[in-house]
């Protein structure tokens, strides 16, 4: 294996702990090349060679709450100061946080490098890298990966100490503070929040910014660090991880529930009534939010949202621009939306990825809770819900989502041309009919015998699968579609058909 063979986009992610399946395949050698590799890329790419030179180099390193997570962050702070940077060691901390690190002038870092692999199981790891620009990009990534030689430097970099969550915190308490509009400096006293942080990095909310804002956090679950994850994979995009913070929130009888991913950059709610505030309903409301305060704006989603978003979207004014999968893909798209004149202060993925203009498009799980708690006092003097804000999204009936895997080496040519030619399907059958709007794969707005919704075939974004999402209006026009469908799918033997077998049974 390369060590290229790591690249996931613009993160690095590989097995770090050895299963009867897997072997590992980021390990600390490994870490610790990426460590020199982007010592390399922030003297080449990033013009810092003076600051390297007269030794003030500085580069935060972070973790959440893996098990491999302190093997591979001794590896990679070993690489990074052997070419002469310094570290800051924040221990714990979140993904967010660490481009805070960046930020804050406490600790003036010119980089910083998250351990992560998200939501993906125990046995995995990442790397993701920021500069003060924001996070790095898939070719800064592949140039990390390539440039691991050992530089000139003579003097190896000093390691120091310093708590990050701690200051991040307050941050975002100063920032709902201001946000509420009140002079009181516990604008969350009678309400009652519970936080669900599937034991990744995202526990200390309750404590360090829930509770300093008056908050009661009693009932909250899985705050504890467990790289072993327990209890469920902490996903806001998960079934069961969502039924279990709305069964906590329910049994407690609180006001609204949280619940953050491993390393804190994507983030979901329920309110009181059980509700569940994610994917499209969570964009929901951040587009009311954002369009509240900025008429007409644009957001941009990526493609597989609901087909009653963009009306709801359209409805308050603004503007949806559906694009590519891939947090770093629609925060670029926004960030180059800007840059042509055109007003667009949210990026957001269905997956919960999602990032404000005012936050320096960063995927700041934490802060988009904060962008919601800053709501819930007007909301308590106007008499009205969390869930109010969204009474005019409607819901599809019928939600359901396929993956193919592609039994090839050489993938991803064979699952575009499957898109190709279901292009030709699609033209060829009645009530299918090509949605124009769309920028990957192909996606189809289905009427008459095929109910009223919509499908989308896609390019899985760093897996060898093709994805199919289909929704409908009308009970039980889903399966016809499955089944329409099956007749184009069974000609392609390389595809593996079971999950659809299954759902036609």
């Amino acid at each position: 294996m390369r060590i290229t063979d790591l690249q996931n986009g613009s993160d690095i992610r590989g097995i770090a702990i050895a299963t009867p399946e897997d072997t590992i395949t980021l390990t600390p050698e490994v870490a610790q090349a990426v460590g020199r590799g982007l010592v390399n890329w922030l003297v080449a790419e990033k013009q810092l060679g003076p600051q390297l030179e007269q030794e003030k180099l500085t580069v935060a390193v972070g973790q959440d709450s893996r098990l491999s997570g302190d093997a591979l962050k001794a590896a990679l702070i070993a690489g990074i100061t052997s070419q002469g940077a310094h570290v800051i060691d924040t221990a714990l901390s979140t993904t967010p946080a660490m481009f805070k690190a960046t930020q804050f002038p406490d600790f003036d870092c010119d980089a910083a490098v998250m351990l992560t692999a998200s939501h993906l199981p125990y046995y995995f790891n990442g790397i993701k890298i920021f500069s003060r620009d924001g996070g790095a990009e898939h070719e800064d990534i592949h140039y990390v990966l390539t440039h691991t030689d050992n530089n000139a430097q003579t003097n190896s970099g000093h390691v120091s100490q310093k708590d990050l969550l701690t200051p991040y915190a307050q941050d975002l308490v100063n920032q709902i503070i201001k946000g509420t509009g009140l002079a009181d400096p516990q604008p969350l006293t009678g309400y009652h929040i519970i936080v669900d942080a599937g034991n990744g990095a995202g526990g200390y909310f309750a404590e360090k910014v829930l509770a300093v804002l008056g908050a009661d956090t009693s009932g909250s679950q899985f705050l504890e660090p467990d790289g072993h994850f327990p209890n469920h994979i902490p996903n806001p995009d998960n079934p069961e991880a969502m039924a279990s913070i709305r069964q906590a929130v329910l049994a407690h009888q609180a006001d609204l529930g949280v619940i953050f991913d491993t390393d804190v950059d994507r983030s979901a709610v329920v309110d009181q009534f059980g509700n569940t505030l994610n994917r499209n309903n969570l964009i929901a409301v951040l587009s009311k939010i954002v369009l509240d305060k900025t008429p007409k704006a644009t957001i941009v989603t990526n493609s597989p949202t609901s087909t009653h978003l963009k009306k709801f979207i359209t409805q308050l004014g603004g503007k949806q621009v559906r694009y590519l999968c891939g947090y770093r893909n629609v925060i670029n798209k926004a960030i180059q939306l800007n840059q042509a004149g055109i007003d667009t202060p949210l990026a957001i993925e269905t997956s919960g990825h999602a990032a404000f203009r005012e936050n320096d498009f960063l995927d700041d799980g934490a802060y988009v809770i904060a962008k919601i708690l800053m709501l819930l006092p007007q909301l308590k003097a106007d008499n009205r819900q969390l869930s109010n804000l969204i009474a005019d999204l409607q819901q599809p009936v019928e939600t359901q989502e396929i993956r193919f895997k592609i039994n090839l080496a050489d993938y991803r040519p064979y699952g575009e041309q499957v898109i190709q030619d279901l292009e030709a399907f699609v033209t060829a059958t009645a009530d299918f009919d090509t949605d124009t709007d769309n920028e990957e794969g192909i996606r189809v707005n289905l009427t008459g015998d095929y109910g009223q919704g919509w499908f989308l075939l896609r390019m899985s974004l760093h897996e060898p699968l093709l994805v199919l999402q289909v929704e409908n209006d009308v009970l039980g026009k889903n399966h016809l579609v499955f089944e329409t469908l099956a007749t184009f799918f069974n000609q392609f033997q390389p595809l593996d058909k079971s999950a659809l077998a299954k759902m036609l049974k």
